[in-house]
Formats: structure tokens, C-alpha cells, sequence
């Protein structure tokens, strides 16, 4: 059986404990934040423009399809603003008061979205409500040319957040842009159904779908940050692969302690005790470990070296000369 093993909060007594730690810090995040910023400036302008076309297109047609679209993208507009700022945030390096600087900032920008996003819900739907309950003319031609440019606007959108680095901020910012775009299909079936059969509680039911669909996104959204903010390892990675890949770097007997979270949007954090055989090896054994866990997107790391001794065992009756067991 081999030596090496992994024990994740145990302590294993008998070990002397070193105080050199080894430090790996990346600092690509502000080039990330800074690369990703202007897209998301684009993105916003584009995506805010259009929601105020919507809104004005929806109340004089008539169309709650296109005023849920344009809540949508004004939720996406919300996001994108949001995550704008937490970019620029990002950038500024760590200080006396906040050591780790303020990438964590794009993580409450996110919980501010989820919270905008669930009012946006609420009222969309009492609106579709009651437009099913009292339904009311709607000009479909109009909502039809609307839909289509807002499907056009939602593509040029996602192409734009689709191009660079992919950070969980514009991810994010996707995944709510690729919701947009359902829901601007939504609105262009809504006009089009209207515009030939005349039959308007598809507009309200669309909504209502709609509405789903942000839903689906917030709670999505709402899990990953609730993650963060109880420091969960990432959901990309593995406690248990990652700790048997370090447990089985060459000199090393086992490691503890070990603890993954995420810091901001690409930047993870891990700390763990590593046993070696010897101190002398510890700068060898530290390359390889951080080499190990770049290659897994781990930039920030800190890593205790203890030293291998062998606790007292108690003795079985055979071990003893004297036939006798002592502790």
C-alpha cells in the first residue's frame, strides 16, 4: 500500500510543525478584469438601448410580450452594469484593509442581480395575470419588427460576451443574454400568432414563460453565490482529486488541512499541511505543487511543509523481546 494519503481537517499527532510556508500568488486578474471590462461596457449599451426601444414599442402596442422581453433585458442590463463594476473593482490591488483586494465585490454585485431579478418576476407575471383575466387589443406587426431586432440585438450581445476570456462575470452575463434571446423568440412568435389569428392570450402566456425562464436563471445564479459566499470548493474542481494529486507528488507522505474556495470570478484560493519526508526537499516538493495546481486554475496558494516522524505505537505481545506488550 502506498504512503501517500490525504486527510482532509485531521491532525496527525506526533508531527513537528514547521513554520516556512510556501506562497503562490497570480496576479492575472487585473488583466482579466481590465481585458473584460470593455466588453461588458458594449454589451451593457447595446443591451440597455434596446430594452428602452422595447418598453416604448410594448405600451403602444399593446404587448406584454415585449415588455417582459424588455424587464428581461433590463435585469441582463442590471447584470451586465454590475458586473462592469466589479471588473473595475477587481483591478484595484490589495490593501491594509482588504487583503485579498476586492475581487469578492462582483460575487454581492451578482446577489444584488438575483434580488432585482425576482422583483421583475413578481410584477411580470401579476401583469400577465391580469392581462389573461382582461385580455386587450395588441398590434402583432409591430411586436413581430420589434422581436426581430431585439433577436438580432441578443445575438450581436452574446457574440460580443462570447469573444476573450470567459470569467464567471461574462459568463453570467451569457447565460442571461442567451435567455434574452428565448425570450425575444418568444415575443417574435407572440406578434406573429397575433398578427395572423388574432388570438392575444398568447402574449400573457409567453410572458408568463418568460418569467420562467428568469427564474431558472436567478435561482442558477442565486445557488453559485450563496456557494461563494460560504467559500464552497468550486464546482469545477475536486477536493478529493486534488488532494490525492498533491499526496502524490515525490517526497511528500500525505497532506491535511487542505481547503479550496473561490476569491472572486477567476481567481481560487487553497491552502493545505503537507508532510515531506524532508525539510531540505520542501522547495522541490513546493515547484512541483504549484505546478500541479496552476494546470487546475489555482493561482493563490498557501502550503504548510511538517516534517515526517513516526508517532509511538503501542506494541503487539510479538514485537516485544520479552514476550511482554508496553506502550
Amino acid at each position: 500500500m502506498s504512503d501517500h494519503s490525504l486527510h482532509s481537517h485531521g491532525h496527525a499527532h506526533g508531527q513537528a510543525h514547521d513554520h516556512s510556508h510556501g506562497h503562490s500568488h497570480s496576479h492575472d486578474h487585473a488583466h482579466h478584469a481590465h481585458a473584460a471590462g470593455p466588453r461588458l461596457v458594449w454589451a451593457l449599451a447595446l443591451t440597455l438601448g434596446f430594452a428602452g426601444v422595447e418598453v416604448l414599442a410594448g405600451f403602444w402596442s399593446g404587448s406584454l410580450a415585449l415588455l417582459g422581453d424588455a424587464g428581461h433585458m433590463l435585469t441582463d442590463s442590471a447584470s451586465l452594469a454590475l458586473a462592469a463594476i466589479a471588473a473595475r473593482l477587481a483591478q484595484r490591488p490589495p490593501s491594509r484593509r482588504h487583503t485579498y483586494g476586492l475581487g469578492r465585490v462582483e460575487t454581492l454585485a451578482a446577489l444584488l442581480n438575483v434580488l432585482f431579478m425576482a422583483v421583475v418576476v413578481v410584477g411580470i407575471s401579476m401583469a400577465a395575470i391580469d392581462r389573461l383575466l382582461a385580455p386587450t387589443a395588441i398590434h402583432g406587426e409591430a411586436v413581430t419588427v420589434v422581436a426581430i431586432i431585439g433577436l438580432c440585438v441578443n445575438v450581436g450581445v452574446a457574440w460580443l460576451l462570447m469573444q476573450g476570456e470567459q470569467t464567471l462575470n461574462t459568463r453570467g452575463a451569457l447565460l442571461h443574454v442567451l435567455g434574452d434571446l428565448l425570450g425575444s423568440v418568444a415575443a417574435l412568435v407572440a406578434g406573429a400568432v397575433i398578427w395572423r389569428t388574432g388570438w392575444t392570450p398568447i402574449d400573457p402566456l409567453l410572458s408568463l414563460l418568460i418569467c420562467a425562464l428568469i427564474l431558472v436563471s436567478s435561482l442558477r445564479l442565486l445557488r453559485e453565490v450563496v456557494h461563494a459566499l460560504l467559500e464552497g470548493v468550486p464546482s469545477a474542481l475536486s477536493l478529493d482529486e486534488i488532494g490525492q494529486a498533491l499526496a502524490g507528488v515525490d517526497g511528500v507522505r500525505s497532506v491535511h488541512d487542505l481547503h479550496i474556495w473561490t476569491l472572486s470570478s477567476n481567481r481560487i484560493a487553497l491552502s493545505a499541511h503537507v508532510v515531506v519526508d524532508a525539510l531540505d526537499r520542501w522547495p522541490a516538493v513546493l515547484v512541483d505543487m504549484q505546478h500541479l495546481l496552476t494546470h487546475r486554475g489555482i493561482g493563490h496558494v498557501t502550503l504548510q511543509p511538517e516534517v515526517n516522524v513516526h508517532p509511538l505505537r503501542r506494541m503487539s505481545p510479538a514485537d516485544c523481546p520479552g514476550g511482554e506488550a508496553s506502550a
